[in-house]
């Protein structure tokens, strides 16, 4: 499972997407948000699947933030360290083929590169509502 996602990223790493970074929706300082995948489900009227290539330069993060309340997540890192929290459970820190997912309402408080010297990247993989665009909201303090 974990080799055909990595696959499926470096294959849609080369297909056109929009990015965000620094202060938009999804973005943070030091983040790249790249849309990778968009396909509608055959099988599951009114859902898709959608594959987010995230970034992180050194020392970079994405702020906090939630999806969709249809969405479903399953987050994989491909390279790198990851620190996440999700809800009030721990700062967890995920290497490179470790996973984790977020359940539709679900808050992602942390989200950053562990390192403050070498990159990080991760694939998000929503299954969320087929007219859903936006795919992140920041959380409102």
């Amino acid at each position: 499972m974990i080799k055909s996602i990595v696959v499926a990223a470096a294959f849609a790493a080369f297909l056109p997407g929009s990015a965000f970074a620094d202060g938009t929706p999804g973005g943070g300082k030091g983040a790249k948000v790249t849309l990778v995948y968009d396909h509608e489900l055959p099988n599951v009227p009114g859902k898709s699947v959608k594959g987010v290539l995230v970034e992180y330069a050194p020392g970079g993060f994405s702020e906090g933030h939630t999806h969709p309340q249809s969405a479903f997540i399953y987050a994989t890192v491909l390279d790198g360290e990851i620190r996440s929290q999700v809800n009030d459970g721990p700062v967890t820190v995920y290497k490179a083929g470790q996973s984790f997912s977020e359940m539709p309402g679900d808050r992602h408080g942390v989200s950053e590169n562990a390192s403050k010297t070498k990159p990080a990247k991760l694939l998000a993989v929503f299954v969320v509502d087929t007219g859903q665009r936006e795919l992140t909201f920041p959380i409102k303090k």
